[in-house]
């Protein structure tokens, strides 16, 4: 007696009889293939040419696939920063007592501040790339290989702004490196690596996706054009590499979006053609990083200004205000023009816009794409080094004031692009301070901008070195930090 075929035994049958047919109908399009692979596509949907092809691997040899090789290829040239600074200890209670001023004297010893980062080697003479903020205020910066070798560096150029910094290398041999790739050519969902070395633990290599680009206003820095990605980033990763899947440097790892410490898969890398222009303006011999110049001020387009303009939604950068002699004026910006484009790249904010023009070397002409009274003007123009001004000299203010220990200089273009100071060039300007002054403890800060003391309009460094030598124990004094005034009135 013949037993029935099971249900499994004749859904095969079915399978291998329509792989039958359909293989003569498919032999002109594709390749032959066994049986066991057609039956297998037939299965996934492989076969149809409307679902895109994906597939489960084959063979050992598939599974197998890793990223190894590309970790091994550029890993070495990821490196450990430690940064190092002495400062000065809060004076103990203890210390007005006799007993203990008899055995440790009255000064307390300095202790030591350490910070601990990663960084990339750009260039075979030693050039190592990495955050600000890792070598903030540093006495000694050394640099760890993956290989254990340990070598002192000196600090080339340094951008807060940035947050970007470029260290030499004190070695004598060529160093592994990674090369800068092209960050405009990523795309979202493009796979990257990030290496570095979180909390200390040694290298560590974690994978992911870029899931956006140019991430603008997310409190990090002045600087608003971020790569963020899905790889797990964690304290000690800033000024790792973000590496593409061509082995090539995309990003600098610079911070994390994070309510508990730790990396919940929220990112932010500094794109690799920022980076490139900071190395090379430190290979010029620059110690801080020289942005061209067009000698015009921007402002967001939001949905009431783009109303009002015609616009379809709100994008570009809105030209607020224009210097004389400049190369914008030269070419006929006007304020309340809407940049649109920079040589046919869309500007969707004035972020994008400082990017754009940050990345380009100077004497490099550009071709802007502007809105103006709803029709669309192309203009070129040339980047230009900012100008110094009449005088250029600092001046450090002594004396028994508030301001004692901070040097100060008169504004000029180029020393408020150095300060980040946006606005009106005019005025004298606080450029560095002296970290155990009376002008840090009273939180005076680079950039501001000082207006008037006990009366006495401020117009020149040495207006303010005369208005503070007064004998007064009551200051009062105006100043502006970030657009806004400040009007203080304290006993020294």
């Amino acid at each position: 007696m013949r037993r029935p075929l099971s249900f499994f035994t004749a859904f095969a049958a079915t399978l291998v009889i329509a792989a039958l047919v359909v293989i003569p109908l498919r032999a002109e399009e594709a390749p032959a293939q066994d049986l066991g692979t057609i039956l297998t596509d037939l299965l996934r949907g492989g076969l149809d040419a409307d679902q895109p092809q994906r597939r489960l691997p084959f063979g050992r040899s598939e599974m197998q696939l890793s990223f190894a090789p590309l970790v091994a290829e550029t890993a070495p040239a990821v490196v450990n920063v430690y940064a190092s600074a002495q400062v000065t200890a809060q004076p103990s209670p203890f210390m007005s007592d006799p007993f203990f001023e008899h055995f440790f004297g009255r000064q307390m010893p300095p202790r030591v501040q350490s910070s601990l980062g990663s960084g990339v080697i750009v260039d075979p003479s030693g050039l190592v790339v990495t955050n600000f903020h890792v070598i903030r205020g540093a006495d000694e910066v050394k640099v760890a290989m993956s290989d254990g070798r340990e070598f002192a560096s000196t600090i080339l150029l340094k951008d807060e702004s940035l947050d970007l910094a470029v260290l030499k290398v004190e070695g004598q041999e060529p160093f592994p490196t990674v090369a800068i790739g092209d960050s405009d050519a990523l795309l979202v969902g493009d796979l990257v690596l990030a290496i570095g070395n979180p909390f200390g633990v040694g290298q560590t290599t974690t994978s992911g996706i870029v899931s956006a680009v140019a991430r603008s206003h997310i409190g990090i820095s002045d600087f608003g054009f971020f790569i963020q990605t899905d790889a797990a980033i964690n304290p000690g990763n800033s000024g790792g590499a973000l590496i593409n899947m061509a082995g090539e440097l995309v990003g600098i790892n610079t911070a994390i979006y994070s309510r508990s410490g730790g990396s919940i898969g929220i990112g932010f890398a500094i794109p690799a053609n920022m980076v490139r222009a900071v190395v090379a303006s430190a290979q010029g011999g620059s110690d801080f990083f020289e942005r061209p110049w067009i000698g015009a001020n921007f402002e967001a387009v939001d949905a009431q200004m783009a109303e009002a303009l015609g616009m379809a939604r709100p994008t570009g950068a809105l030209v607020s205000d224009i210097y004389p002699d400049s190369p914008a004026e030269s070419a006929g910006i006007r304020p309340g023009d809407v940049i649109l484009a920079m040589n046919a790249t869309r500007i969707e904010h004035p972020d994008a816009l400082d990017y754009r023009l940050a990345t380009r070397p100077i004497g490099a002409e550009v071709s802007l794409t502007l809105l103006r009274q709803g029709e669309e003007i192309p203009v070129s123009l040339v980047l230009i080094r900012a100008p110094e001004g009449a005088a250029a000299a600092e001046i450090v203010i002594d004396g028994k004031s508030p301001f004692a220990g901070a040097k100060v200089a008169a504004l000029s273009p180029r020393l408020a692009q150095r300060l980040r100071v946006t606005g009106r060039t005019e005025g004298v300007a606080i450029v560095d301070i002296d970290r155990t002054s009376p002008a840090a403890q009273f939180g005076f800060q680079p950039g501001d901008i000082v207006r008037d003391v006990n009366g006495v309009t401020i117009d020149s460094p040495e207006t303010l070195a005369n208005a503070a030598s007064e004998q007064t124990r009551w200051w009062r004094f105006t100043i502006e930090r970030g657009g806004q005034t400040f009007r203080q009135v304290l006993r020294f």
